[in-house]
């Protein structure tokens, strides 16, 4: 970390450096966010860490005032090499609740020591600490946002047992769980099964662009935008309900309901969700190398805050791509809701959402022709679903990103374009980058993927994020027609354009 860009920071309270890095003070023994309205202490009793595990493994507690467990997560891309942010982001999807720090090195491929090792010299704390750091932060979270019993908030975070969880919580925030909630700021009772989570961005967010994006390319009684707010139907392990997330733009954050019967799953819920709205990107590392291509530098200055949207599932991303080959966004977008209609099981309404998207067990055995659907794109949709079925192609604790584009790879109608696609939306891969699109090529009147892909040397790791910049400025039509990906067996594949929002003056200059 940059010690002055650290104390600059600090003194602003710069927002756009939230969750970046942890103020940790001396006297008090206690580590904040940038953003922290307490008196500014002297920069003399003044420690910076970049995790909050890392302030916690030294001995420092979390401020009950600014809330350290409500900043932005740190990308898992951001400062690590990739052994490590494949291991953050297995941590996100379970923790370390399947054979500990032993079970998590070996799906990695190294040894636990060096894991260890590894993550002391990247984030300042072993893999327990971190994992320990995000159990107590997600347990303050349903402390102060939810009414659950003790024995639920142990279970959903993690605990298992409400002893062990006491235990934490008192160790680190030198109070007890009750004491903790009687300070919290809800009071009043929500309606059963339902919880309210506030989630933090960096600044500046195009929600605006976000919702363009998505609005065309919902599944009609799986997803809906209306209002300025997303929804969509939600499975897992057997349970089923639907989420709500819209923006509270004064705080740099987004509102989050869950509507779910089973709590001990909602910390994979609001961890998918983080994950859906690409909210713990970090704009300020992003802008500064797109901003070196004066293409996109224009570009940027004119739309901060562009995201690159991820998915629920990484299955429906797929099927939903497979269907969207050679036909418009719209006419996709129409074959995915009768593809719903007609295989999805039906879930309690909740207005325009009626439906879950089918299982692979279905759709391997489907029969497409009465949905009128390419035979051939039907057998492709099949041979995905066999592929989840048997264990082939897993879309859940992904070890290898590389590893597993090539097994997804070798289902036929499945080409490298869509790859990088998903590698896009359902990894979260910051640096895939599908350069033979079409778009992209017309965008910058280049006439090769080589050509293309030369000049997107300068964009790494944040080529994602440039294809989306190029993507909206290239759309004119919410409707146009996917281009043909430039391979040898001539696939035709879906482009995902984004249609580009207004934005004021002072969010741009805000960006800048």
């Amino acid at each position: 970390m940059d010690l002055e860009v650290c104390s600059r920071a600090r003194l602003a309270r710069d927002a756009r450096f939230d969750g970046k890095f942890f103020i940790a003070v001396l006297t008090t023994k206690i580590y904040c966010r940038p953003i922290c309205r307490s008196r500014t202490s002297k920069e003399s009793n003044v420690r910076y860490f970049s995790t909050a595990a890392a302030a916690a493994a030294a001995g420092f507690r979390p401020c009950l005032r600014c809330r350290p467990e409500c900043s932005p997560g740190t990308p898992a891309w951001l400062g690590t090499q990739n052994t490590v942010a494949r291991a953050l982001r297995m941590i996100d999807e379970s923790g370390l609740e399947d054979g500990g720090v032993e079970a998590l090195a070996e799906r990695l491929g190294v040894g636990a020591r060096h894991l260890r090792r590894l993550f002391l010299r990247h984030l300042g704390a072993p893999p327990k600490a971190v994992a320990q750091t995000r159990r107590l932060q997600f347990a303050k979270k349903l402390l102060d946002s939810t009414h659950l019993p003790m024995i639920q908030v142990a279970d959903a975070s993690g605990f298992g047992c409400v002893r062990r969880f006491n235990a934490a919580i008192r160790k680190v925030y030198r109070r007890s769980p009750s004491e903790i909630r009687d300070l919290a700021r809800q009071k009043a009772v929500p309606p059963e099964n339902r919880y309210v989570f506030r989630l933090s961005y960096r600044p500046p967010y195009d929600w605006k662009g976000m919702l363009a994006y998505l609005a065309p390319r919902a599944i009609p009684g799986v997803e809906a935008v209306a209002d300025g707010a997303y929804r969509r139907t939600i499975s897992w392990q057997g349970h089923h309900g639907y989420i709500e997330v819209s923006p509270v733009q004064k705080d740099d954050a987004v509102e989050v309901r869950v509507h779910w019967g089973e709590p001990r799953w909602l910390f994979f819920i609001i961890e998918r969700v983080r994950a859906m709205f690409d909210l713990d990107a970090d704009w300020i590392a992003i802008v500064e190398i797109l901003k070196s291509d004066p293409e996109l530098s224009r570009r940027v200055a004119a739309n901060p805050g562009l995201r690159v949207p991820r998915c629920w599932n990484g299955f429906e991303l797929t099927v939903r791509a497979i269907l969207g080959q050679q036909i418009t966004v719209l006419a996709a977008t129409a074959l995915a809701g009768r593809l719903v209609n007609t295989f999805g099981p039906p879930c309690v309404p909740a207005g325009d959402l009626t439906r879950l998207f089918p299982r692979p067990e279905v759709l391997a055995a489907a029969d497409f022709t009465r949905m009128r659907l390419p035979a051939a794109r039907g057998e492709t949709i099949r041979a995905l679903a066999r592929g989840v079925c048997d264990g082939k192609i897993c879309f859940e604790r992904i070890a290898d990103s590389e590893q597993f584009l090539e097994r997804l790879q070798e289902v036929r109608g499945i080409g490298r374009w869509t790859a990088q696609y998903i590698a896009m939306r359902v990894l979260g891969e910051p640096d895939a980058f599908p350069s033979a699109d079409v778009g992209l090529l017309r965008a910058l009147g280049l006439r090769s993927a080589r050509e293309l892909e030369q000049r997107a040397e300068t964009w790494r790791p944040w080529r994602a994020y440039a294809a989306m910049y190029l993507w909206s400025a290239s759309r004119t039509r919410g409707n146009s027609v996917h281009p043909r990906e430039h391979e040898s067996a001539k696939r035709l594949n879906l482009r995902e354009p984004m249609r580009p929002a207004l934005l004021s003056q002072a969010e741009v200059a805000r960006g800048r």
